[in-house]
């Protein structure tokens, strides 16, 4: 075990599985007590037992803001502060095209990816107002919240409205030693991928397999990122290392949205959908 978080109390949303889990393991093992807070209730009891006394699990729907306070409260309650806040729970939402998108799927996929952000704010720096010790509020963002072809309209506009979060907050809450970052990943390869091409989860590490074997070369520094990678430019934020980084957001991407977009979102539906083609 390192020490960079030792001594600090944090909250992961979405932290049963994916860059969520990844982030509670590493801010663990970094020496922090994490509530995992999900609605994955079975996954998110497995995650915390793994960890024993220095994870608890709170079901959390991050749509509510009631259920974001409780889990504010779990983190005071069970280990007597809270230091962190990472608003990691989000989805691609509807990924209708701008000519077919709806009133319907747009709004959800905004109260699901910037509602819960600001709220995760909200909640996160009251306490550390009434604690009057500051804290570091990390948000998950995208480079679909950078630049714009990497998604859908919806989730691209949601993600760059994550941002103009932040960088609002990070001025806001300055006065009170609260610091506001993103991270923004590129395409991290991991199972969930299977929900968005109707993979069945059985297959889904089969399908990460493919697309990494086919595509993972192609990338600008040799590999597809990992959810550790972004894990890791999170424990930074969480840590007194970047006690005077706010209001920006650290691109987890390998470097490709700083100089072109690529045609990796078109390479990996083909890839994908050659895989699923192979199925049937």
């Amino acid at each position: 075990m390192n020490d960079l978080l030792t001594g600090k109390v944090a909250i992961v949303t979405g932290g049963a599985s994916g860059i969520g889990l990844a982030a509670v393991q590493r801010f663990v093992a970094e020496g922090a007590r994490v509530v995992i807070a999900d609605v994955a209730q079975e996954a998110g009891e497995i995650a915390a037992a793994s960890l024993g006394e220095m994870a608890e699990f709170q079901r959390t729907d991050v749509t509510d803001e009631a259920s974001i306070q409780a889990a504010v409260d779990t983190a005071v309650a069970s280990f007597g502060q809270l230091d962190v806040m990472f608003n990691n729970a989000g989805s691609t939402g509807d990924r209708s095209a701008v000519t077919e998108i709806g009133p319907a799927g747009f709004d959800k996929t905004f109260v699901l990816d910037v509602r819960s952000v600001v709220l995760g704010h909200k909640c996160a720096a009251r306490r550390f107002k009434e604690q009057g010790t500051g804290g570091s509020i990390i948000s998950t963002v995208s480079v679909a919240g950078l630049q714009g072809g990497w998604s859908s309209v919806s989730y691209t506009t949601a993600k760059h409205a994550v941002v103009g979060t932040i960088r609002h907050a990070a001025k806001e809450l300055a006065p009170f030693g609260i610091r506001c970052n993103g991270v923004a990943p590129g395409v991290i390869m991991t199972p969930l991928l299977a929900k968005a091409f109707d993979v069945p989860p059985a297959r889904a590490d089969q399908l990460v397999k493919h697309l990494v074997a086919r595509l993972g070369g192609k990338q600008a520094m040799g590999r597809y990122g990992s959810v550790e990678d972004v894990a890791n430019a999170a424990a930074f934020l969480a840590s007194d290392l970047s006690a005077y980084v706010s209001g920006t957001v650290i691109p987890v991407d390998g470097g490709i949205s700083s100089y072109t977009l690529s045609t990796s979102d078109e390479e990996i539906y083909a890839a994908a959908q050659e895989f699923v083609r192979s199925l049937t």
